[in-house]
């Protein structure tokens, strides 16, 4: 990848973004980082029997990875999910309007926590393998909401693809009194600790590192 994330690709190993999320596909743009798409067809399940909300979202991010690694030879596969989680409990993209409100109120006034697990895996001595992984937290406080407010973000249409039911992107960045962390970890991917992770991997590459 060179010295920095923008170029013409030249001599670089291609990146592979397993994920239709465009908020993670934006926040590559936004620094300038190459990459193609092709989406991994994972069941994101929540409901898993890990117990430690960081360990599914790595689990997702490996899956996703490894299972687009396999049929791209010569490239880097980028995989990461993204949860919110409060009082240990991870919140999902609300089912409908009614959930998404049920969310907003449980977030209101109070911290949460969003974990975004990243890793990236390559086709490698016969097999997909994750080169390197690791998770990013951020906590995020909510202002304390009137009804008023909940209403309307939910009348907008935001919550409805959204973990937690809000995006701090759009219309739900007025929810939020603040944040401790990476804010690109909120919208979907941690940009910082990614580059560092992509260079690590692509490190790996070259000079053959097990």
């Amino acid at each position: 990848m060179g010295d920095g994330a923008c170029g013409d690709g030249g001599g670089r190993t291609l990146i592979v973004l397993a994920s239709a999320s465009p908020r993670r596909a934006e926040l590559l743009r936004q620094v300038g980082i190459e990459f193609e798409v092709c989406v991994a067809d994972v069941e994101e399940d929540a409901a898993s029997t890990l117990a430690d909300p960081a360990e599914i979202t790595l689990q997702h991010a490996r899956e996703k990875a490894l299972q687009v690694a396999a049929h791209a030879p010569g490239r880097l596969v980028l995989g990461a999910d993204t949860v919110v989680v409060l009082d240990g409990r991870v919140l999902e993209k609300p089912r409908d309007a009614d959930e998404a409100r049920e969310m907003l109120r449980a977030l209101s006034g109070r911290t949460h926590e969003v974990i975004t697990g990243v890793a990236i895996a390559t086709l490698r001595d016969g097999g997909p393998q994750v080169l390197v992984e690791d998770h990013v937290r951020t906590a995020v406080e909510f202002r304390a909401l009137t009804d008023e407010e909940t209403e309307a973000y939910v009348a907008c249409g935001e919550p409805m693809d959204k973990a937690g039911a809000y995006g701090i992107q759009g219309r739900g960045a007025l929810l939020v009194k603040g944040i401790a962390g990476c804010y690109s970890n909120v919208v979907g991917l941690p940009l910082s600790r990614t580059w560092q992770m992509l260079q690590a991997a692509e490190t790996r590459i070259l000079t053959g590192s097990p």
